[in-house]
């Protein structure tokens, strides 16, 4: 089994050991595609976008752009567009007098990629984008030369949080969570990890939880701070505190480093600070978040050393220090510094960073034989009703570019997307089967924490199984709707991996999904060809999110 398959199916079978499930039946609702040339479809989707731009203005302009395409024989459907643009304007430049200026951000590349622009703007796209990035942190330089280790290790900080008292048999115990993090700027702001600090934004957590932070060189004083932004899906996060750097970070580029390069760890590993540990890159492409690879290290890491930085000879962070698998000597995960350096304009905006997606399921395609060369993401299935879907990219479609910005592979469209935020609308190129190339104008909705539910949702079973097992399905009798043939299995997926071949009988019986829909189990009656076509039950775990959702 590949990489990335045995992560979300061994961890998907474990969760299903441990959690109950429930069973949902199916449809839910599947969606209806609009028929454009009914002239009463047009007139409810002209309502509809207007409706919308009252609250959704940059969606209101993707969806009155498709509009105004599908029925462009209707005057009205143009006038609309029209309206929606002369709308996103008015609350551009009402943003940009707020001195919202992400926001208005936001707005202005999306006019900017459907083509439309005003006299009555008061900012030019670059304006706002110059006004915007004008205060983000993490623009320390470095020296070029091999930096001090001292100075270094002034520069990291120990997270704190405060979790007040534990009762454990009715003796209280002091509660609190330990992690490292390190100044990216003079006036006090600091990237950690996500984990560190997530008691501080989980909504569900109901307890005390204080945030501090001890700098490296007074481990006796508690220094509040406060979170800034976060992003859960790579585990990042930015805080700030009011004192002055005793050193400041200058953040490297990892397309630096490959493997065999000699790197170093900073931390507070069990608390215990200005620890300093070495090692080298092991790999730089592990496949453990459902966005982009991280780096393998087999530099000393420890419960304490999440959110450190990982640095070079000359200093420069290179990487966050975020995992380590217990029992297991040298084997320790680092996210790359490009994703931070990516993240850093969303982080410092504040709040929860929500990753975009098109509601599309895809891998890399690659030219037959070893080594290959890669030609783009290959789609092999879209979200009916998703923003994929609505402006006809189709499967089989290869995904070649995201704004101008070439993609090779499915790590590369992560990597683009990571520089996009939700609620935009960007140019997509595709490349059809027959070698034609077309820009597709797609609306980046936020990214599901459960897309194959949402597919489960939204399809019907036998296309549904497609993303969520990696076989597509028919239904094979009119007198039972559970049964069902393979039609196609995806090399390397789940179904692959278990054993279906194209033409296999399959009976659904059910499929049950552990709370918070992270996962369900497919329970099957199957006549496999590999199995002699003898009668099997099988239970099949399904993660409901992994990397080929984007």
């Amino acid at each position: 089994m590949k990489k990335s398959s045995v992560v979300y199916f061994v961890s998907a079978l474990l969760c299903f050991g441990m959690l109950s499930c429930r069973s949902i039946k199916k449809p839910e609702s599947v969606y209806v595609p609009v028929d454009y040339t009914e002239e009463d479809a047009v007139k409810d989707q002209i309502d509809y976008v207007l409706k919308m731009s009252e609250k959704d203005t940059i969606r209101a302009v993707w969806r009155s752009r498709i509009l105004a395409e599908k029925a462009s024989d209707n005057p009205e459907a143009k006038a609309t567009f029209e309206k929606c643009c002369e709308k996103a304007v008015e609350d551009m430049n009402k943003k940009i007098e707020e001195k919202d200026f992400f926001s208005a951000l936001r707005i202005a590349r999306s006019l900017s990629a459907v083509s439309y622009s005003s006299k009555s703007m008061v900012m030019t796209e670059s304006q706002v984008e110059e006004e915007a990035y004008r205060n983000v942190p993490g623009k320390g330089k470095s020296s070029g030369s091999k930096e001090n280790v001292a100075r270094l290790i002034s520069g990291t900080v120990t997270v704190y949080v405060d979790k007040g008292i534990k009762i454990q048999r009715g003796v209280g115990y002091a509660d609190s969570v330990l992690g490292s993090g390190f100044f990216i700027s003079k006036d006090g702001y600091i990237v950690t990890n996500h984990h560190v600090i997530s008691d501080m934004v989980n909504k569900k957590y109901e307890g005390y939880s204080r945030l501090y932070i001890k700098l490296a060189d007074d481990p006796d004083t508690r220094i509040p701070a406060k979170v800034i932004g976060y992003d859960s899906t790579l585990d990042i996060a930015l805080i700030k505190t009011e004192v002055e750097a005793p050193y400041v970070f200058a953040l490297g580029s990892s397309s630096d480093l490959s493997v065999g390069d000699k790197v170093y760890a900073i931390g507070s590993p069990l608390g215990l600070e200005k620890t300093l540990t070495s090692g080298i890159i092991s790999s730089t492409d592990r496949q453990l978040f459902t966005a982009g690879t991280v780096f393998q290290i087999d530099a000393a890491v420890n419960s304490g050393n999440s959110g450190g930085p990982l640095v070079d000879e000359q200093g420069r962070v290179q990487a966050i220090v975020f995992a380590g698998v217990a029992n297991y000597q040298g084997l320790n995960f680092a996210i790359p510094v490009e994703y931070l350096k990516n993240e850093l304009p969303f982080l410092y905006a504040g709040g929860e960073r929500k990753h975009p997606w098109i509601g599309a399921y895809g891998k890399t395609k690659r030219l037959p034989g070893a080594g290959a060369k890669r030609e783009g993401v290959n789609v092999l299935y879209c979200l009916p009703g998703g923003s994929a879907d609505l402006v006809d990219i189709k499967e089989n479609d290869t995904v070649v570019a995201i704004n101008g910005m070439k993609v090779n592979s499915l790590d590369q469209l992560h990597v683009a997307m990571m520089k996009l935020e939700s609620n935009i609308i960007v140019r997509v190129t595709v490349e059809k089967e027959d070698g034609t190339r077309a820009d597709r104008l797609v609306y980046l909705a936020t990214r599901p924490s459960s897309p194959g539910y949402e597919v489960f949702r939204h399809d019907d079973l036998g296309n549904a199984m497609y993303p969520m097992l990696g076989m597509r399905l028919i239904n094979s009798s009119s007198m039972n709707r559970r049964q069902y043939m393979v039609t196609k299995v995806i090399k390397g997926s789940i179904a692959d991996e278990t054993g279906f071949s194209e033409n296999d009988p399959v009976e659904v019986h059910d499929v049950a999904f552990m709370e918070g829909n992270s996962g369900a189990v497919v329970t099957l009656y199957a006549k496999k060809r590999k199995n002699g076509f003898l009668d099997v039950s099988v239970r099949v775990p399904a993660p409901m999110d992994s990397p080929y959702y984007f």
